[in-house]
């Protein structure tokens, strides 16, 4: 029993949470509207036998559900003549109904509806019987019953429905209309509906569940946003910077000589001529580093006994084995275009990937490669 009572209230408790974390979203008058079909028959209760009694019925009906548990429905129905009279519709009923889902009173709504769901339904009608001859009457009736509804698809845009309900004529049959429920003015329906539920503003047939926005979390998330903004302008100041060092870099590599005396050994300062920068993560070698590489193999090609150390770096970010390899793929890429591009033998060339450099105190500066001259001979 204690463990019954347990469960219970962690369940309450599970259902208390989740629905102030989540609302029903709904889009408004227009959606949530549904079309269908009916047919089955009808059978009186007590006036006369029971199926004897039976006669075919076939219907439309136009729904608006407001909540996932009340809808309303508006139902019209068409009572085929069974008996001798030249009338082959002998009445038509059209009804405003009420409906209540049982499962999502009890259950709740989980965004989405079950496959089989049982309604309530309850409302009141205008009936009018057609006579062979003059004499049409019309009398206010009044239903009650059960739907037994199959939703059907992924979608769960149709439904497949069993509708039993006891139809009252409240006044036919009384002195002076009055009205009454009365057993012997009753008939027993059973149909068969097949409904459409046509699709929301969202484009969906069911109604939706959306988290409920906390104003704190909304402030935090803000906040966020804020900070982000911020980092986001600093690194616009960073790249600002670097375009603008590269290019003072571009003038003074334009304005370096590059004529060699070929008899003299000398060790050429890697700054600023013989740099190569890469994006970050990249190997790759871009169109505005080009001059530089073009600059060491005019420099080769003028002096052939010289022999460069190609030393390839990488900024901080990432682990160390990744750094390593993209720095001794950096390097590599730049002796490849020398050899393949500008024909530089590759004995004369040696690349090593050195792993995070600090050449630059600004961390993402560091991802570059740089042309050491060894020697001239």
């Amino acid at each position: 029993m204690k463990k019954t009572i347990l469960l219970s209230v962690l369940a309450f408790v599970a259902l208390t949470v989740n629905a102030q974390t989540m609302v029903v979203q709904n889009g408004g008058f227009f959606d949530n509207w549904s079309v269908g079909l009916n047919a089955g028959g009808t059978m009186k209760l007590k006036s006369e036998p029971f199926f004897k009694s039976a006669r075919p019925v076939f219907g439309l009906t136009i729904n608006k559900q407001w909540t996932p548990i009340m809808g309303t429905e508006i139902q019209g129905l068409g009572f085929i003549n069974t008996s001798n009279s030249a009338t082959a519709i002998d009445g038509t009923d059209v009804s405003l109904l009420g409906k209540m889902n049982l499962m999502n009173l009890f259950g709740g709504y989980w965004g989405e509806p079950r496959f089989f769901e049982v309604e309530t339904v309850t409302g009141i009608g205008w009936l009018h019987n057609y006579k062979d001859g003059a004499g049409d009457s019309n009398d206010l009736t009044s239903r009650v019953g059960l739907n037994f509804n199959f939703n059907l698809g992924e979608s769960k845009a149709w439904v497949l429905s069993l509708k039993t309900a006891l139809a009252y004529n409240l006044t036919g049959g009384f002195p002076e209309k009055k009205v009454q429920f009365n057993i012997n003015h009753a008939e027993f329906e059973a149909l068969l509906g097949l409904t459409y539920n046509i699709p929301n503003a969202m484009g969906e047939h069911h109604f939706e569940m959306v988290p409920v926005c906390d104003p704190l979390q909304v402030a935090a998330m803000n906040d966020e946003i804020n900070s982000l903004r911020t980092v986001v302008a600093e690194r616009d100041a960073e790249l600002v910077a670097t375009a603008a060092t590269i290019a003072a870099l571009e003038e003074q590599i334009a304005n370096t000589p590059t004529e060699v005396d070929v008899n003299e050994t000398f060790i050429v300062n890697p700054l600023p001529e013989t740099i190569i920068t890469f994006r970050q993560g990249s190997a790759e070698v871009e169109n505005l580093q080009l001059p530089d590489v073009e600059h060491v193999a005019k420099f080769l090609n003028a002096n052939p006994d010289a022999k460069i150390v190609i030393q390839g770096y990488a900024s901080p970010e990432g682990n160390l084995e990744f750094n390593q390899k993209l720095s001794q793929d950096r390097a590599n890429t730049v002796k490849d275009m020398l050899v393949k591009q500008y024909k530089i033998n590759a004995d004369r060339i040696t690349a090593e990937g050195k792993g995070i450099g600090d050449v630059f105190p600004q961390p993402t500066w560091n991802r570059l490669s740089i042309c050491v001259i060894n020697t001239v001979k």
